[in-house]
């Protein structure tokens, strides 16, 4: 799998239009361009189209602990049931592989995390160079505990995990919030978090096609429609 543009913790808004820039000429490679669908189908719990998606982005590049931990990181957009049904099939997709004679990349565990008790620090820290500023708002002073939750343990427990960029984080969210349906504003702002993390709008308009592809139409459909709410077609 081949490293994509990762802006730097600290890195102000010119290195993340730099990035951008950079990989406007440069598409999603295979590996990459297999996480949507990984995302999409662990999300809505089609583990027949899922296998496949492993197969293809294993076959391409990903190694296990990434095919691990795109799974890992649907659970907080999609639930622990659809994530551990999703992590099973990994297990027989591995298993099967390993039959055929196929021996997968391991890949490498992620570094130790910080304490728990500067996990809401670090996670506050992420959310804000995501986003491009930090996040607050009414609904977050109305149900001030999913505001610590979402710093803390999504932004702080999950984000912290180096043994995937988060470019590749975005991309799995944005294939798993593509494929649900309801959560319209939550596709757009990943859209828009995945511009800061240096993904391209040529890089993004790729993954309708690759969704389709892969027999995610709907998901493609909702993402092409946030595609165009987010970057208007020239």
């Amino acid at each position: 799998m081949s490293t994509l543009l990762v802006s730097a913790p600290g890195v102000g808004a010119q290195s993340n239009e730099l990035a951008s820039a950079i990989n406007e000429e440069r598409k999603l490679d295979q590996a990459n361009g297999a996480i949507a669908p990984i995302g999409a189908f662990a999300a809505i719990g089609d583990m027949d189209r899922l296998a496949a998606a492993l197969n293809q982005g294993l076959s391409a590049g990903l190694n296990i602990e990434q095919c691990k931990e795109i799974l890992v990181q649907i659970y907080a957009y999609a639930g622990f049931p659809r994530s551990l049904n999703a992590l099973g099939q990994l297990m027989k997709v591995l298993e099967e592989r390993h039959g055929r004679g196929i021996h997968d990349d391991p890949g490498q565990a992620p570094s130790a995390l910080p304490p728990v008790t500067a996990m809401l620090e670090e996670g506050t820290k992420n959310q804000t160079r995501l986003v491009g500023s930090p996040v607050k708002g009414p609904l977050f002073d109305f149900a001030p505990a999913i505001d610590q939750y979402l710093k803390s343990h999504l932004f702080g427990d999950i984000f912290a995990r180096d043994n995937l960029d988060w470019q590749s984080r975005e991309l799995a969210t944005v294939g798993a919030l593509s494929a649900l349906t309801g959560v319209e504003a939550q596709l757009q702002s990943h859209l828009k978090v995945s511009f800061n993390v240096g993904l391209s709008p040529m890089q993004l308009r790729q993954l309708p096609q690759l969704l389709a592809d892969s027999g995610a139409r709907d998901a493609s459909e909702r993402l092409q429609k946030a595609l165009d709410v987010v970057v208007p077609r020239n």
